[in-house]
């Protein structure tokens, strides 16, 4: 998902090309998925003809301040994204959108040609983004509800110090609530607690001080990096995390191990050599592995199962974002299973009426079949019969041969 140095990138590359120009022209897609509240006809109608006045942003939000209300603004979700026709504007890491493709994408959502001729679009692949159009875009929610914003709102270290002890919560679940600090997202949380040495899901409120100092450094200077370069990844220091985390596959940072867990309810890459949990939890981890493993041994395939089993009771939140990605893929495997579940078994063919007799009789003649199993031929039942009838027939012949008495 597009996270604050991303949008950034985004609102500084509108600020520098599109402010004093004139909306000539606006297309909005017909997706109310993403589209939130408003009709693309009403919404075309309230753009044209207006001037682009400044680029805002709160979060992972922006939104266009224009000469009049309403204001168009944008919730990247995971794959949204501003497009400016010849400008080169930095796309996230996951970018589902080419420069070779058509233009404007078949994937924008949201259109406008500016007088000199400049075209924007922003776009959105998997369609978990949202445009709207609102009076006052920060003082409702999404944007109202956000918490200070990581680069322009930063936290002073005492505030940041006492709100993390109030928190009996995960500290990667912490950093990604978006009500906590706003900006943060997954790549970010995972880069600053690698660099601050913190496993993803030690409690926040038992993180000691010097672990607090450290982390606050580290979410400083990330975002401002990141930042910095416009959120270009090629030119992110390469000792960062982030240029090995991706797609949850085996590999190393600076010679130590990655390994992926859940936390905040999220994929989370950490490494385990540098980044352990303390105090308390520490303990029970170390207890739950001598149960699991006999003697105390640690097996080959062992990992953090009973670690992420705690982090979860101690209060995982999930974001909007959606490794979402993940979700939809379940989604999908779910409805095709039930499709297979519910497939018709062709009608079983009933026996006729005179088939059932024949095979009842036949199960009566063979119910004493031998030790062995094996059924005796119906052909049993006749030949006795037959033996039987030819015996009568001998006896009436040979009564028929005796001599008849005299009668005197």
């Amino acid at each position: 998902m597009p996270e604050l140095p991303e949008v950034e990138a985004a609102r500084r590359a509108v600020e520098e090309h599109c402010l004093g120009k004139r909306i000539k022209k606006a297309i909005i897609a017909n997706d109310p998925k993403v589209i939130d509240g408003v009709s693309s006809s009403d919404f075309e109608s309230s753009l044209v003809g207006k001037t682009v006045i400044s680029a805002l942003r709160k979060g992972k939000n922006l939104w266009l301040q224009l000469d009049s209300p309403p204001f168009p603004s944008f919730q990247f979700g995971m794959a949204g994204a501003i497009y400016i026709k010849g400008v080169a504007v930095t796309k996230y890491k996951r970018s589902a959108i080419n420069d070779s493709d058509e233009w404007p994408s078949k994937y924008s959502k949201l259109f406008i040609e500016l007088d000199d001729g400049l075209e924007l679009s922003f776009t959105d692949k998997r369609r978990f983004a949202k445009v709207r159009l609102l009076k006052d875009p920060g003082s409702v929610p999404p944007i109202s509800e956000l918490g200070p914003d990581a680069l322009l709102e930063p936290m002073k270290f005492d505030e940041f110090y006492e709100s993390l002890h109030k928190k009996k919560m995960g500290i990667k679940a912490l950093l990604l609530d978006q009500s906590f600090i706003s900006g943060i997202g997954n790549w970010i949380a995972d880069e600053v607690l690698y660099q601050a040495r913190i496993h993803p899901l030690q409690t926040a409120c038992s993180l000691s001080k010097e672990s607090c100092v450290t982390l606050h450094k580290c979410i400083k200077e990330v975002i401002q990096y990141a930042v910095q370069v416009d959120a270009e990844c090629s030119h992110f220091p390469l000792e960062w995390l982030f240029h090995f985390r991706w797609g949850k596959k085996p590999g190393t940072v600076n010679g130590k191990k990655i390994d992926f867990i859940a936390a905040g309810g999220r994929t989370t890459a950490y490494v385990p050599e540098l980044q352990k949990l303390s105090g308390g939890q520490a303990v029970k981890a170390a207890g739950a592995l001598q149960r699991k493993t006999p003697n105390g041994k640690k097996g080959e395939d062992d990992d953090e199962d009973e670690v992420e089993d705690d982090a979860n009771e101690a209060g995982s939140e999930e974001e909007e974002e959606e490794e979402e990605e993940e979700a939809t893929r379940k989604a999908k495997s779910k409805r095709e299973l039930k499709s297979r579940v519910h497939v018709k078994k062709p009608p079983t063919k009933q026996k006729s009426k005179a088939s059932h007799e024949n095979d009842n009789a036949a199960a009566d003649d063979n119910g004493d079949d031998g030790k062995d199993g094996k059924q005796k031929p119906r052909r049993a039942t006749s030949d006795k019969q037959a033996k039987a009838k030819r015996e009568s027939n001998k006896k009436a012949t040979n009564n028929s041969r005796k001599p008849k008495k005299k009668v005197k």
